[in-house]
């Protein structure tokens, strides 16, 4: 009887996780992001170093079935530290570096380590820079003994996910609140398909803010369109409104307004030029799933503003990591 009573549990337990977490390993390395980070007292790091170290780290998340980032609020670093280095009795002199490099994944924002890999090293090159980067290139991008460094890593984000989701949700309606749309959908966008409960709620917190974020956008461009046209009302005007009409999603709750100056600035190029006007706004496909639809276009915003000027610069937080 006992052994009945613990194999249900065993199942039980199962379930919950799967219930969660519904895709599997191999799928679940392309939904979580992580951000390369290199603080700036990682000793004798020149701009070549750091260069190959980050390219390094990139691989490394990529070729390990991690997606990358731009200032997400999880990261990978690396800390290198120098064991020797020594000038060869040859000719020509050669320098010899060995180097201990350590690999950290963690919540950058929050400070909290998730996991650790070191690795010995060594490298000679004609100078010191090139020794050193010969170095790094010993540290294979897809080697088998990251393995559960990495698994170890991706599991601690997912149940940050999975426990946290509701303060993640009440922050991004706070960012909404503030007319922040964009860093909103960015949040809501970075929840990784695997943490199935987190990634479903997220999508369905993406369409109401993302059709907030494409209204305030539609009165920008129609009045920037509208300014345009009404300074001039000729072809170069019309060619210069209608770049801007063309990026209004139909979705937008001025977007009729939108066709009407189209309509508008078209009558009045015929009669300026005897020609049809050359310009398509944005039309709804038929048979589209909407909220597929949506889900794209609010994430292609996210991406768009994660790596433009106006994202939020994430300053992380790697106390006590080394």
């Amino acid at each position: 009887m006992k052994k009945i009573v613990f194999a249900i549990c065993i199942l039980s337990l199962f379930f919950k996780v799967t219930a969660q977490n519904t895709l599997g390993k191999s799928d679940d390395g392309a939904r979580i992001a992580l951000s390369v980070y290199i603080p700036e007292q990682v000793e004798n790091l020149t701009p070549a170093v750091k260069s190959n170290l980050i390219n390094k780290l990139n691989q490394i998340t990529t070729q390990n079935g991690l997606g990358s980032a731009s200032n997400s609020q999880f990261i990978i670093t690396s800390n290198v530290t120098i064991v020797s280095k020594d000038i060869t009795p040859t000719a020509p002199i050669m320098h010899a570096y060995t180097i201990e490099v350590t690999l950290y994944i963690g919540d950058g924002v929050d400070g909290t380590l998730f996991s650790t890999h070191s690795i010995t090293l060594k490298g000679v090159g004609t100078n010191e820079t090139k020794a050193y980067i010969a170095a790094l290139n010993g540290l294979k991008t897809k080697d088998p003994a990251y393995q559960a460094f990495i698994e170890k890593g991706k599991n601690k984000i997912m149940e940050y996910y999975n426990s946290k989701c509701d303060l993640i949700l009440k922050d991004v309606q706070g960012l909404s609140s503030q007319n922040k749309f964009e860093e909103a959908i960015v949040k809501l966008t970075a929840v990784p398909e695997v943490c199935k409960v987190c990634y479903d709620k997220a999508n369905d917190a993406i369409g109401p803010i993302y059709k907030k974020q494409i209204d305030r956008e539609c009165k920008q461009r129609l009045m920037e369109a509208t300014t345009i046209w009404n300074a001039a009302q000729d072809l170069s005007s019309a060619e210069n409104a209608g770049s801007i009409l063309s990026q209004i999603e139909p979705g937008a709750n001025c977007y009729n307004e939108a066709i009407l100056l189209s309509s508008k600035i078209a009558k009045r190029v015929k009669e300026l030029d005897q020609r049809e006007w050359k310009f398509k706004m944005k039309e709804q496909q038929d048979n589209v799933d909407i909220r597929k639809a949506t889900i794209k276009a609010a994430r292609d915003i996210g991406v768009a503003y994660g790596k433009g000027p106006k994202a939020t610069i994430v300053r992380y937080n790697i106390r006590g990591w080394w």
